[in-house]
């Protein structure tokens, strides 16, 4: 809990000494959240970063937050196999018709004899992107899985943008000296 704490704290002065607009510092962080909770498929290529980077630029957010935001999910990182599996029931629910709930995963011991198996890091690729870029295995398990983040990572990013927004605002506003008003 203290490691979490500390990372919340370390991330919450790193956000406020942005110097931004709150919308823009709120809408950066946003769509980070949005880019951190999408399953990417491309394996050791920081892809959520920089799509988090180009979409904040294309929205004049600040690219910063940006990648605060991207990298919020590893608080969740020792569930995220669970995040994953809710994201797709709720893609897979979408998807069927009439609605019905997945089936149950298949055991893991077929896919844990490989471990035992010396293979080099080119040779794990290539069986990594046979069975997970595999055209039926896109349709049936990335898909579902796809739209069930979108469905989970859009109200978190509206939400995160607007708590963001007010927090940021009133830290502003503090910084801001208040000049009297003049009239004339």
């Amino acid at each position: 809990m203290q490691k979490i704490r500390a990372w919340f704290s370390k991330h919450y002065h790193n956000l406020m000494q942005i110097r931004d607009t709150p919308h823009a510092i709120a809408g950066g962080l946003g769509l980070g959240l949005f880019i951190g909770f999408l399953p990417v498929l491309v394996p050791f290529v920081p892809a959520k970063m920089l799509l988090g980077i180009l979409l904040a630029w294309l929205f004049r957010c600040s690219k910063l937050s940006a990648v605060i935001g991207v990298n919020c999910h590893d608080v969740v990182l020792p569930v995220w196999p669970l995040v994953l599996r809710w994201q797709y029931i709720i893609g897979y629910w979408i998807l069927s018709h009439p609605h019905k709930l997945p089936p149950k995963l298949p055991s893991l011991q077929k896919h844990l004899s490989v471990v035992n198996e010396h293979l080099t890091m080119s040779e794990w690729i290539h069986r990594w992107a046979q069975h997970w870029l595999h055209w039926k295995t896109l349709r049936l398990v990335w898909w579902p899985t796809f739209l069930g983040a979108m469905v989970l990572a859009l109200p978190l990013a509206l939400l995160s943008y607007f708590i963001v927004l007010k927090i940021v605002q009133k830290y502003q506003e503090r910084l801001t000296p208040h000049q009297p008003q003049t009239f004339s």
